[in-house]
């Protein structure tokens, strides 16, 4: 059994309500010195309001905190950093134009007197550098010119530079390439070797059976168990998650598939794409993937009218199309759900109900003013079935998590009843139960007849989703496979243009 000395953090039995919502109930979060510790949960599980109370930022209405082996009674966000544990959060939150030296020390600049010691502070910054990443960076160095791997470096060396216990890493790995997650990793393991307490936030699996030692798994407000990833299969961590078996994942549909709604012929951008023809009937649900520059984001683009090919063609439902603006693609009932959707799916500052209805407000207004009942009715019934977790249809969309903001951005295009949905990486930083939601969704959403284009760089949903999946390799259409004929490994052969991939080559 654990010795309660040996815990860097000891949460028991936390409690918190907001108005009748109960986003924690009796949760416990305990991790030991010198180890890595996951933190794994669907959206709405409790994981941010159990991490929000740690930071300060909310009180908890029952329960205790310790750190470092001390009851700790008044938490606030300025004095948590002072008790040896900070936060390396999603946003990097650095300033672009700010020296590493000054990114490191920020708020705690050697000097002497009133003047800071700029050579002090460059010196010392290099020393941390190398002392605990063995990277060499000259201190002067601007934060905008760094990768966003060393970014994150810096990040965590101004907290050990005030004597971190702890670290809380939330979604580390969310924007950096696989070479770059390798290299954090080793960082991270340095750290637990030097008694450092780490804290792992993520929704992809594989990094947590990879990193952590210990997983605290949450469910509906409380911790449902403690596992080690070394003994507990990924299966068996998402069932407890999600409460299902894992098999469920992937929701099985049989859709009669219709007539052609997209066609794509010849379709080229120079210096992206070339010579790309594929089509996409009502009914089906078409995957397409490719790496990093393949070209899959600028076709995606072009069918919107985000951006204009330089030749070929496409037709929706058999008439001949050449999308001038996004404006003119929802004219023609074609639906995007963009990847960065705080930036372009969502906007934040609108309710949820704002958000869900203003795509087709036509449906909701007579005579130019919106007819607030069939409006609130139907946001009600779209919060219902994607399961948005919403304090109400009226609360801001900022204030949801990141996976009932894609539920939004979907729900405002489904209010249009498109006939062609252009999903680009709708499951991004998603949990498991929010990707089945959405999963589902789409089922429902092929059998009334749309025709889906589903972008993904998850291999094993394109697997188990799509009815073929499409794949481009530095601009060009190389394979397409049918459902059942396929799976990870060829896909990622066929993605990488490794010459073993024997895959059947699209026409």
């Amino acid at each position: 059994m654990t010795q309660q000395s040996n815990l860097a953090i000891n949460m028991h039995g936390i409690s918190k309500s907001f108005g009748p919502i109960k986003a924690l109930v009796d949760a416990n979060l305990q991790v030991e010195r010198g180890s890595i510790h996951g933190l794994v949960g669907q959206n709405g599980a409790g994981k941010s309001t159990i991490i929000k109370a740690l930071a300060g930022m909310l009180k908890p209405d029952a329960g205790s905190i310790e750190i470092n082996g001390k009851t700790v009674t008044r938490l606030t966000p300025a004095n948590i950093e002072r008790l040896g544990v900070h936060f390396i959060h999603q946003d990097r939150l650095l300033v672009p134009t700010a020296t590493i030296g000054e990114a490191i020390f920020l708020r705690n600049e050697p000097g002497f007197g009133i003047f800071v010691n700029h050579r002090k502070m460059a010196r010392r910054a290099r020393e941390l550098l190398k002392q605990y990443f063995d990277l060499d960076l000259p201190a002067g160095t601007l934060i905008q010119d760094l990768t966003t791997a060393q970014q994150k470096i810096v990040q965590i060396t101004r907290a050990l530079a005030q004597n971190a216990s702890v670290l809380v890493l939330d979604e580390p790995t969310a924007a950096l390439v696989k070479r770059e997650v390798v290299s954090l990793f080793n960082v991270l393991r340095r750290l637990k070797q030097d008694g450092i307490a780490v804290i792992f936030i993520s929704h992809y699996m594989q990094e947590i059976e990879d990193i952590c030692d210990t997983v605290t798994v949450m469910r509906n407000g409380t911790d449902v168990g403690v596992v080690s990833p070394k003994t507990t299969s990924i299966d068996e961590i998402v069932r407890m998650m999600i409460n299902r078996d894992v098999g469920e994942m992937f929701p099985k549909r049989t859709v009669a598939v219709g007539e052609t709604v997209l066609n794509v012929s010849n379709l080229s951008r120079e210096g992206h794409f070339d010579d790309i023809s594929f089509d996409i009937k009502a009914g089906e649900v078409v995957g397409i993937t490719g790496l990093l520059g393949s070209g899959v984001k600028e076709l995606i683009h072009c069918l919107f009218g985000l951006a204009k090919p330089d030749s070929g063609a496409f037709t929706i439902d058999g008439t001949a199309t050449n999308f001038s603006s996004p404006v003119s693609a929802v004219s023609r009932n074609v639906a995007l759900v963009p990847e960065d959707r705080r930036a372009h799916g969502v906007a934040l500052s609108l309710s949820v109900r704002e958000n869900i209805s203003i795509a087709s407000l036509d449906r909701y207004s007579r005579n130019g003013f919106v007819t607030p009942g069939p409006e609130k009715s139907a946001v009600d019934g779209f919060i219902r079935e994607l399961s948005i977790k919403t304090p109400h249809r009226d609360a801001l969309v900022r204030t949801l998590s990141g996976g009932n903001q894609q539920k939004v951005a979907l729900a405002k295009w489904l209010s249009c009843q498109s006939k062609l949905y252009v999903l680009d990486e709708p499951t991004v930083a998603v949990d498991v139960g929010a990707k089945i939601e959405i999963y589902t969704l789409l089922n429902r959403l092929a059998a009334e007849g749309a025709a889906i284009l589903f972008m993904s760089s998850d291999l094993l949903e394109l697997v188990g989703i799509c009815d073929r999946v499409l794949v481009v390799y530095r601009g060009e259409l190389t394979h397409e496979f049918q459902a059942g004929d396929v799976d990870s490994d060829r896909l990622l052969a066929a993605a990488s243009g490794a010459r073993s991939q024997t895959g059947r080559a699209a026409a």
